[in-house]
């Protein structure tokens, strides 16, 4: 599976539609390993642009901070889970934390 991450300066940024880069984090489900993490940079924004861009490259799950509905919809079209509300943690953090249960999600902090 493939873990899609909007990054800032290393940790998850609320704002995942003006990340400057996404973490593409590769992970065994079975032994909820992290086999190889990739960063690379976002495309310029664009509304409903990353729900097809992040699918070109294989994700299958984003965790975001915040994120609208329509935003959630077209991903999930996609056929990519979302998990929304995520803190500002690194991406091995996230998808530790995540496959243990542990993953403290919040408020989603996107409205639009």
């Amino acid at each position: 599976m493939k873990i899609a991450i909007p990054l800032a300066e290393g940790k998850l940024t609320m704002h995942f539609g003006h990340c400057a880069s996404f973490a593409l984090v590769d992970v065994d489900p079975q032994t909820k390993k992290i086999i190889k993490t990739e960063e690379v940079a976002a495309p310029p924004h664009q509304p409903g642009l990353l729900p097809p861009w992040l699918a070109e490259r294989g994700a299958n799950m984003i965790i975001a901070g915040g994120m609208g509905q329509r935003a959630q919809e077209l991903f999930a079209r996609q056929g990519i889970q979302v998990v929304v509300g995520a803190p500002a943690e690194t991406p091995e953090k996230l998808i530790t934390d995540y496959f243990a249960g542990t993953l403290m999600v919040g408020e989603n902090v996107c409205d639009h």
